[in-house]
C-alpha cells in the first residue's frame, strides 16, 4: 500500500516572512528544527532534535508563510504566465509541508498518546489551511487565465500537464462554488478529517488493546517457535502468564495459517473481524455513517449525484460503471474458483478426521494443509530461507542493480526516527546521488497496521536546482528474537517487494516539477509499479540469490523453488475474492444516497449476499476496520484501483516475461516511461508507451489461473 500524503503543494525552495508579523530570526527559531535549514546530509530531517512541542509551533509559522506566498501569486499585477503562477505555487509552502511531512509520517509510524494528542490540532488546522488555498478566488482565476492560454504562452507538454492538473484539482475542491458553498464544503472537509482521525484512532486501540491470552501450551500446537517466544514475550510485557495474541498481522495469520487448535482460531478470526465494532467507546458505526453523509454531500455540491461518481471521475476509471464492469469480470471466475478451493479442503478435512463443515476461521489453515500436500512443502519449511536482511540486501536491492544499475549503502550516523530504522545512500550507476531511502520494518506498539511507502523530502530538477527524494518504506515484519532473526513468510516477502516497486517509483523519478513526480499520480497507476515488483520475488535466478538458510547459509533447494512457483497460482480464487469484495463494498458504500443512519453490518451482509459471496471467505477489511477508505479519501471509493492496476501490471510483465524478466533494454524502457516519469503525461499513453498497446484486461485472469 501506498501512503504518499497528498498535501496540496510541495517543499519550497524560499519561504517567505508571515504576513503581518516581523520574521523569525535564525536565534528566534533555530530551537525549532522545522524554521531553520536542515543541517544535515541530503537533507534528512533532523529527528534527533525534532520534540513534540516544535510540530503545532512550525505548523503555525508554516501556514502563515505560506499564505504570504499566496497571497503574492494572487494579487501580484503581472499577467498570470506558468512561472509566476503555477510554478510559484507549485514551490511554495516550505516550512509547511516540512512539518507535515514528518508529522504524518511519525503519526502512522509511531504514534504515541503524545503524537495523537498533538494530531487533534494539527490534522484539523491543515485541512483548514488547504481549502483556503484551494478556494482563494484571486489564485484560481491567474490558474485558469494560465489554462484557458496555455497554447499561445507556448507551454510544453509537461507544463501543460502541471497546468491542468492545478486546474482540474481546484475545481474538484470546490474553486467554482459561491460563497456559501465554498464555506459549506469547508466545514464538511473539517468535520470528516476530525472523524477520519477517530476512525483511525478506534482501529488503533483495538488493534493493540484486544488480546488473546492462553496459558495451556498445548493450545500452541502447529505455531512457530519464533511465534510462540513472541507471544511468551508479549505476555510478559503485559503482567500475563502464558502467551498473548494480538490481531497484528503478521501473529494474526500465523495463527490463522498454522494453529491446530481451532478454538484458538476462532478466537482470532472473530477478534480480528468484530476490531472497532462493539461496544460504544471503539465502535466506528458512527464515524463511517457521518463520514458518508458528508462525502455524498460534498459531491453534490461539486455537482455530482454520488460520491462514488466524483470519486471515478478523476482517475483512469472515469466513471462507476467501468470500476464495477472490470471488478465483475474478475469477480464472477474468483467465486467459481473459490467452490473448487473449498471442496478441495473439505475433502482433506473430512479425510483427516474433521467431523465440521469449514467455517472462514478454518480456510487458511486447510488451505495450508491442501497446498502441502499437493506441493509437499510448508511455511515452516521455507521460512528459514526468507531472512529479512537476505530478502532485502540479496533480493530487492539485487534486483535494483541488476536492472537499472542503482546501489544502496547504509548511511550509519544518519538520522533516524526510530532505532529500528536502517538509512541507505542511494545512487545510479554513474556514481550520482538518486535518492536516500529509508527502512522500518518492525511491529511497535504505536505503529499503525500493514507496511506502506511515502516520503519525508519530494523531487524536483528546474533551472539549475536540483532536490532528489527521501522515500521510506514500512512493513510490521516477524521481529528477531533471541535466538532467530526476522524470517518472514512468503506473503511477507511479497509485501518487500511490493513496497519497494513503490519505493523505486519514487526514488527513480526525474520529472522537473514537483506536482507531476514520483508517486504523484492517478490512483489507478500509481500501485502498477509495487505489483509488477513482486514478480521477481519468484524469478529463479533472484530466489537463489536472496533465499538462503539463515543458519548454514545453503541456498534455498532448487526443487523448493520449483514448488514455489509451481504453488504460485494456489488459492487465487480466496486472495481474488476477498480483494474484490472489498472493492466493491467500498464503491457501494459511495453510491448510496443518504437520508438517515445504516446499520453497518447488514449492510455488508446485503452486499455480499447481492454479489454470491461464498460465505467462507470474508471482506479482506471490514468496514469499521478499512482505514483505505475511511481514514483519509486517498482511496475512498478508489480500492478497485488495486485491481485496475493489476490488470496493467499483469499485462506489462507478460513483456518482462517475453524478453527476460532481467532484460535490461526491458527494464530501461520500464525506467524511463513508468518509473522515471511520475505524472509528466497521461498515464495510459505513458502504458502504450512501455508495453506497445494498450493492456489486455484477461493478462490478469492469465497470472491468477482463473481463466
Amino acid at each position: 500500500m501506498r501512503k504518499t500524503i497528498f498535501l496540496l503543494l510541495a517543499i519550497a525552495v524560499l519561504a517567505l516572512p508571515a504576513a503581518g508579523k516581523k520574521p523569525k530570526s535564525v536565534n528566534e527559531t533555530n530551537e525549532n528544527p522545522f524554521l531553520t535549514e536542515y543541517k544535515t546530509k541530503y537533507n534528512i530531517p533532523p529527528f534527533d532534535k525534532i520534540k513534540y512541542e516544535h510540530y503545532l509551533p512550525a505548523l503555525e509559522q508554516g501556514i502563515a508563510q505560506h499564505n504570504q506566498e499566496i497571497e503574492m501569486i494572487a494579487s501580484a499585477r503581472q499577467t498570470p504566465t506558468f512561472e509566476n503562477t503555477v510554478l510559484a505555487l507549485d514551490n511554495s509552502g516550505e516550512v509547511f509541508n516540512k512539518v507535515c511531512l514528518v508529522f504524518m509520517a511519525l503519526n502512522e509510524s509511531d504514534a504515541t498518546p503524545e503524537m495523537q494528542k498533538i494530531a487533534e490540532k494539527f490534522l484539523p488546522m491543515m485541512t483548514a489551511h488547504n481549502d483556503e488555498i484551494y478556494m482563494n478566488d484571486g489564485l484560481f482565476s491567474r490558474i485558469k487565465m494560465v489554462y484557458n492560454n496555455a497554447d499561445q504562452m507556448g507551454l510544453d507538454n509537461v507544463q501543460k500537464r502541471l497546468v491542468e492538473k492545478y486546474y482540474k484539482k481546484f475545481v474538484r475542491k470546490g474553486a467554482l462554488l459561491t460563497p456559501e458553498q465554498k464555506a459549506e464544503l469547508m466545514q464538511i472537509n473539517q468535520r470528516e478529517a476530525e472523524l477520519e482521525l477517530a476512525f483511525g484512532k478506534n482501529v488503533m486501540h483495538e488493534m493493540s488493546e484486544n488480546v488473546i491470552y492462553v496459558t495451556d501450551a498445548s493450545q500452541l500446537s502447529g505455531l512457530s517457535q519464533e511465534v510462540i517466544d513472541g507471544a511468551a514475550e508479549l505476555a510478559k510485557q503485559r503482567g500475563h502468564e502464558g502467551w498473548a495474541f494480538t490481531a497484528s498481522a503478521a501473529t494474526r495469520l500465523a495463527v490463522l495459517n498454522d494453529a491446530d487448535n481451532r478454538e484458538l482460531r476462532e478466537k482470532m478470526y472473530k477478534m480480528y473481524t468484530s476490531t472497532a465494532s462493539h461496544g460504544d467507546e471503539w465502535d466506528n458505526s458512527k464515524n463511517i455513517n457521518e463520514i458518508l453523509k458528508l462525502r455524498q454531500r460534498k459531491a453534490n455540491l461539486l455537482g455530482f449525484e454520488t460520491y462514488a461518481d466524483y470519486a471515478c471521475d478523476a482517475v483512469m476509471a472515469k466513471t462507476v460503471e467501468n470500476a464495477e464492469d472490470l471488478l465483475m469480470q474478475i469477480w464472477r471466475p474468483a467465486i467459481k474458483k473459490v467452490d473448487e478451493e473449498v471442496a478441495d479442503m473439505q475433502r482433506y478435512a473430512n479425510a483427516h478426521g474433521a467431523d465440521f463443515q469449514l467455517e472462514p476461521w478454518d480456510y487458511y489453515y486447510y488451505a495450508n494443509k491442501v497446498k502441502a500436500e499437493r506441493y509437499s512443502f510448508s511455511e515452516d519449511e521455507i521460512r528459514p530461507y526468507f531472512e529479512l536482511n537476505s530478502v532485502v540486501q540479496n533480493g530487492i536491492f539485487y534486483v535494483a542493480n541488476k536492472l537499472y544499475g542503482i546501489t544502496f549503502t547504509e548511511i550509519k550516523d544518519a538520522p533516524k526516527y526510530n532505532p529500528e530504522v536502517t538509512v541507505y545512500d542511494v545512487k545510479d550507476a554513474n556514481g550520482k546521488h538518486l535518492a536516500v531511502f529509508m527502512t522500518d520494518y518492525f511491529p511497535r506498539p504505536t505503529k499503525a497496521q500493514g507496511a506502506w511507502m511515502s516520503v519525508f523530502n519530494t523531487s524536483y530538477n528546474y533551472n539549475g536546482v536540483v532536490e532528489r527524494p527521501i522515500v521510506y518504506n514500512v512493513g510490521s515484519f516477524n521481529p528477531p528474537t533471541k535466538d532467530t532473526p526476522s524470517l518472514l513468510s512468503i506473503d511477507q516477502v511479497e509485501t518487500v517487494f511490493h513496497e519497494f516497486g513503490h519505493a523505486l517509483h519514487g526514488m527513480l523519478t526525474q520529472v522537473a516539477y514537483r506536482g507531476l513526480e514520483g508517486t504523484n499520480i492517478d490512483r489507478d497507476m500509481v500501485e502498477m509499479p509495487s505489483q509488477i515488483n513482486e514478480h521477481w520475488m519468484l524469478v529463479p535466478e533472484v530466489l537463489r540469490n536472496y533465499a538462503r538458510h539463515y543458519k548454514t547459509g545453503e541456498v534455498i533447494p532448487q526443487a523448493l523453488v520449483d514448488k514455489l512457483i509451481e504453488s504460485s497460482k494456489f488459492n487465487q480464487g480466496f486472495m481474488t475474492t476477498e480483494l474484490v469484495g472489498a472493492a466493491l463494498l467500498d464503491i457501494e458504500w459511495h453510491k448510496i444516497n443518504w437520508c438517515g443512519d445504516i446499520d453497518v453490518k447488514a449492510f455488508e451482509r446485503s452486499v455480499a449476499k447481492r454479489l454470491h459471496m461464498p460465505k467462507i471467505i470474508e471482506y479482506r477489511y471490514r468496514s469499521p476496520y478499512f482505514k483505505h477508505i475511511f481514514n483519509s479519501e486517498e482511496y475512498s471509493c478508489g480500492y478497485y484501483t488495486y485491481l485496475w492496476a493489476q490488470v496493467l501490471e499483469a499485462d506489462g510483465w507478460e513483456r518482462f516475461q517475453e524478453e527476460g524478466p532481467m532484460n535490461v533494454n526491458v527494464a530501461n524502457d520500464y525506467r524511463r516511461y513508468i518509473l522515471e516519469a511520475g505524472d509528466s503525461e497521461d498515464p495510459m499513453e505513458l502504458y502504450k508507451k512501455f508495453r506497445g498497446r494498450e493492456p489486455d484486461a484477461s493478462a490478469l485472469l492469465r497470472l491468477r489461473g482463473l481463466e
